[in-house]
């Protein structure tokens, strides 16, 4: 008897895992091939930024490797394995002159980090933390050092900035822009971020960037665009993320910010689908964990039989900065007004359209626990 065609689904973070989970909820039967170049070990991708709070090393943050986890989810998985390239004509892919055919194919290979050039910027203390195994090399290079320098106050940016100083770490913060979080919250908010990250011990050097490092005396120096000059022992790398695109690219898959998908997850080719990072859907492209899970939710039961759209109520993002927490449900419909009441860092901040109606909010400091109650009260996004 021939063996039935498996679903093949590329990466093995938050978004792949959670697919396969979902679907051996409806079926036990069909066969999965999970592809991942990094070493295929399940963990919260959050919790990166919070290991010295949680008191966590990059071992502890596994909640199981690859061999428990294709055990586990009854699939098979290839680790560090890159596949080469997609024909979508013939559902084939390749992993050098390896051909595997498929019956669905999934991308869920997440987003890659953007990364700033200039002198020096290719140092070995230079690092980006978006992985486990990232996270681990941060780890070991930290041994022993005492400063660190942040290059962005993004939301993972400032993250770390709070978890070092837990750890006993000193922090620089350097961002191009006048506040942190910004683009996610607005300048009102952002300052507050600041302003609490700056009591628990954090320094900030906003409005200018990283223009040169160089090694000096055992340490590096960062020599700013405003001409002030920084010893540090270590940089984090913290501008940003952008959707994998490569790969559905060179398959020719539609692809704008993230690759194109409708409200099924389909995307322009015949079964192939894409969720989590790399995933553009009509038209947003949604980097958090909520999302995320409605999408592996949807697609789980669309690859059973029963094509099911996603769709998306209100999605509050919480901040892992307790020098300053954040929750913000960011407004997509941008037609509207911000009504704030502020009492020092304590913000709340509400998004109101001409109708008085929610479209989102943004929550700092003690005002965090109004949370749960303006959740129920925002305008619901339907994709």
């Amino acid at each position: 008897m021939e063996q039935a065609l498996p679903i093949i689904i590329i990466g093995t973070g938050l978004a792949g895992y959670s697919l396969a989970r979902e679907f051996r909820k409806l079926d036990d039967i069909t066969p999965i091939l999970m592809l991942t170049r990094d070493d295929g070990h399940s963990y919260s991708k959050p919790m990166l930024s919070t290991g010295f709070t949680k008191g966590k090393s990059a071992e502890a943050l596994s909640m199981a490797d690859p061999g428990k986890m294709a055990a586990q989810l009854r699939v098979s998985i290839r680790n560090f394995t890159e596949v080469s390239r997609i024909d979508p004509d013939t559902n084939q892919l390749y992993i050098g002159n390896e051909v595997f055919e498929y019956k669905k194919l999934v991308l869920a290979n997440g987003a890659s980090v953007n990364t700033l050039t200039f002198p020096g910027s290719e140092h070995a203390n230079i690092l980006s933390i978006n992985n486990l195994m990232d996270y681990r090399e941060f780890r070991q290079k930290l041994n022993g050092k005492q400063h660190v320098l942040i290059m962005g106050a993004g939301l993972i940016g400032c993250e770390y900035a709070n978890d070092l100083l837990s750890g006993g770490y000193q922090v620089t913060v350097v961002d191009p822009t006048e506040t942190a979080l910004n683009g996610l919250i607005p300048a009102f908010a952002g300052k507050v971020v600041v302003q609490g990250l700056a009591q628990a011990g954090a320094k900030f050097r906003m409005q200018c960037f990283v223009k040169e490092v160089v090694d000096y005396d055992s340490h590096l120096l960062a020599i700013l665009s405003d001409g002030t000059q920084i010893e540090t022992d270590l940089i984090i790398s913290a501008v940003g993320l952008k959707p994998e695109l490569a790969l559905a690219q060179s398959a020719g898959l539609d692809c704008h910010r993230g690759i194109i998908t409708n409200r099924y997850l389909e995307t322009s080719h015949l079964d192939i689908y894409a969720l989590g990072d790399c995933a553009e859907i009509d038209g947003h492209v949604l980097l958090y964990v909520l999302p995320l899970m409605a999408s592996a939710r949807a697609l789980a039961k669309t690859l059973n039989g029963e094509r099911t759209q996603v769709s998306f109520s209100a999605m509050p993002v919480v901040t892992k900065t307790p020098a300053c927490p954040v929750v913000v449900c960011p407004p997509l419909d941008q037609n509207g007004e911000w009504q704030v009441e502020q009492d020092d860092i304590n913000i709340k901040a509400t998004y109101l359209s001409a109708e008085n109606e929610i479209l989102g909010f943004v929550l700092t400091g003690n005002c965090v626990s109004a949370k749960q109650s303006l959740v129920k009260e925002v305008k619901g996004i339907h994709l």
